[in-house]
């Protein structure tokens, strides 16, 4: 892979990079459309995305999985769901068409609380979302910086809100060793020449596979 300079990184985050996407393909999956997924969405729902600037593919990559991206589902009265989201540069709120519009191919899934939240919970967690809108973008995913990246933010207002915390919490070491054909050069030159083997980040993937949260749809919204 031919390395990029800080500058040309952060471009890559903002923009997209055009570069094969090295993500697994997603396997098929129903399709339905972005009326009728509104319909179905609540508050306190995870929405999961797939986006293509260069940093998120190459999560995908490390993760071994299609999602890269995550936010949750704060509001519902409108005419459509609002996502809020820690999005570069800093974190705010998007309308559910254009959170997916930024998904390959449309490629979405909807996991929820098995028990569901109750109207308290819901209150809870549109304040702790609202407390963290505006705070910059962390290109680092340092679960203990002052800063918020989308899985953490995600994590953190349902912590917030019900108690209970979806994925899991691991150092940079235990997520690449996991996939020993993650391919490091990126990465490298991301940290300056110095991956943070100890720092300890959560995943997008690791929220998806959450066992707290219930997938009630996965596939593709047209």
């Amino acid at each position: 892979m031919k390395k990029l300079s800080a500058v040309s990184l952060l471009l890559c985050l903002m923009l997209g990079c055009a570069q094969a996407d090295e993500s697994p393909s997603p396997a098929p999956n129903p399709t339905e459309s972005i009326k009728r997924l509104d319909e179905a969405l609540a508050v306190g729902d995870v929405v999961f995305i797939h986006v293509a600037p260069l940093p998120f593919r190459k999560v995908s990559e490390a993760t071994q999985s299609w999602v890269n991206h995550v936010g949750i589902v704060t509001d519902v009265s409108g005419a459509e769901p609002v996502i809020a989201e820690s999005a570069f540069p800093f974190s705010r709120t998007t309308v559910l068409s254009r959170f997916v519009a930024r998904s390959k191919g449309g490629r979405v899934a909807v996991a929820r609380l098995g028990q569901g939240l109750s109207e308290t919970q819901r209150q809870a967690l549109v304040r702790a979302s609202e407390r963290r809108m505006g705070i910059l973008y962390d290109t680092g995913f340092n679960l203990k910086s002052r800063r918020e990246f989308c899985s953490r933010f995600v994590r953190e207002v349902l912590i917030d809100a019900t108690g209970i915390a979806v994925g899991e919490p691991e150092s940079f070491r235990t997520l690449l060793a996991r996939n020993p054909d993650t391919r490091l050069g990126f990465w490298r030159v991301w940290y300056f020449g110095n991956i943070p083997w100890d720092r300890q980040t959560v995943t997008p993937a690791s929220l998806y596979h959450s066992d707290k949260l219930q997938r009630v749809f996965d596939g593709f919204a047209s």
